[in-house]
């Protein structure tokens, strides 16, 4: 429900409307809490990102009414990983799983558009055009200064959550934020393939970056990791070049494309920050964590933040919210997954950057085991579909 005078007061405010805030809100108000979403833009803008939504991910959001057949979702039954110039290499299927796919790849800004429309229209509160520009905090509620349409306005909540992004943490002195960057651009544009790409997705490790591809409506979305230099380098390049350049990365895994339009690029870093939780304040999704796109985990993981932690608020009475107990709970069950899914993508990109000759084998050696055994090949597919749990 779009409102436009907010109310001096709520139980809960969730600052950031994009899915992940978006997937919060809306279990929060199944479970009978008094929230309030707000989010600082009107409307979501031109975004040219695709993101891979795993299964669990998917059937999570389709349960809060924010999935729909409308998104034009492309699934991803396979998953092809291999590494340029060795036999390593392995693949993931939906099959090993019992599932219909491994996941499906969307629009962002079709799913984020899509989750703010239901929210406008369904009984969860939501005010758009509303910016947080300050937080205080006391003993028993905090208090949030907004920017809005109608002029400044205060709001007091017992518990604060932050869903998107990590601009207000310059306000809350015990949470400090660990910037890491990777000294790399990510590259981004849509390929034509010559052949159907009958939902299969691949993870290409080339010498000079690793390469993405997903399957997006009839096309593929690729994300290739390169320094800021090279990046700047394929931006100019014509598209024939551009092309053969991807086609001789991945050898014969594709049988080439016909077309390629939309590239862009941006930088790459990962965030991190001492702790989730603060006095009557929780970090979820970007918030939280900011992942290197390889691997696709970044948004899944936010979103396992939203189920997990409205699974705890779910339990908590109201005069309970925001203390720090119930922060503690949640802070903990999040650790083992955010953790280990923060470590592993940050250690891929280390483990596949060097171009050591003995290194590169024992990953091909690496890929090819997990490719023979089928115990292990399931268990890494199924923490990208579910998370360490």
């Amino acid at each position: 429900m779009l409102i436009s005078k907010l109310p001096p007061h709520v139980d809960i405010v969730i600052v950031g409307g994009g899915p992940v805030g978006a997937l919060l809100a809306q279990r929060l108000y199944a479970s009978g809490h008094d929230a309030l979403l707000v989010e600082a833009k009107s409307s979501i803008g031109n975004d040219p990102r695709a993101l891979a939504i795993a299964y669990a991910s998917q059937q999570s959001l389709a349960a809060s009414q924010l999935w729909a057949d409308s998104l034009a979702a492309t699934p991803i039954t396979q998953v092809h990983v291999s590494q340029a110039g060795t036999l390593g290499r392995t693949v993931l299927n939906a099959d090993e799983l019992d599932l219909p796919m491994l996941g499906s790849v969307v629009k962002y800004q079709n799913l984020a558009q899509y989750a703010l429309d239901q929210l406008s229209t369904g009984p969860a509160r939501l005010a758009l055009a509303s910016k947080v520009t300050h937080i205080q905090r006391l003993a028993r509620f905090a208090q949030l200064t907004l920017a809005t349409p109608s002029g400044e306005q205060k709001i007091s909540c017992r518990l604060v959550i932050l869903a998107d992004g990590g601009q207000l943490l310059n306000q809350l002195p015990e949470i400090r934020q660990t910037i890491k960057s990777y000294e790399q651009h990510a590259v981004l544009a849509t390929l034509t393939p010559k052949q159907p790409h009958k939902g299969i997705a691949f993870e290409r490790f080339a010498d000079d970056g690793p390469l993405a591809l997903l399957p997006t409506g009839n096309d593929y979305t690729l994300v290739w990791t390169q320094t800021p230099e090279q990046a700047a380098a394929r931006l100019t390049l014509s598209d024939a070049d551009f092309i053969a350049e991807v086609e001789q990365r991945f050898a014969d895994r594709v049988a080439g494309f016909a077309a390629v339009t939309g590239r862009a690029s941006w930088p790459l870093a990962l965030k991190t920050v001492n702790s989730v939780v603060g006095q009557r304040v929780v970090l979820i999704g970007n918030a939280a964590q900011t992942l290197h796109p390889v691997a696709g985990q970044g948004l899944n993981l936010g979103l396992r933040d939203a189920t997990t932690l409205a699974d705890v608020l779910a339990a908590t009475p109201a005069r309970e919210l925001g203390e720090a107990a119930s922060l503690a709970r949640y802070a903990k069950l999040r650790s083992r997954d955010a953790g280990l899914v923060t470590v592993v993508t940050d250690q891929l990109i280390t483990l596949f950057d060097s171009s050591s000759l003995p290194l590169k084998h024992a990953r091909s050696l690496g890929l090819l085991a997990m490719d023979q055994c089928a115990w292990l090949r399931r268990g890494f597919a199924e923490r990208m579909v579910y998370g360490a749990r």
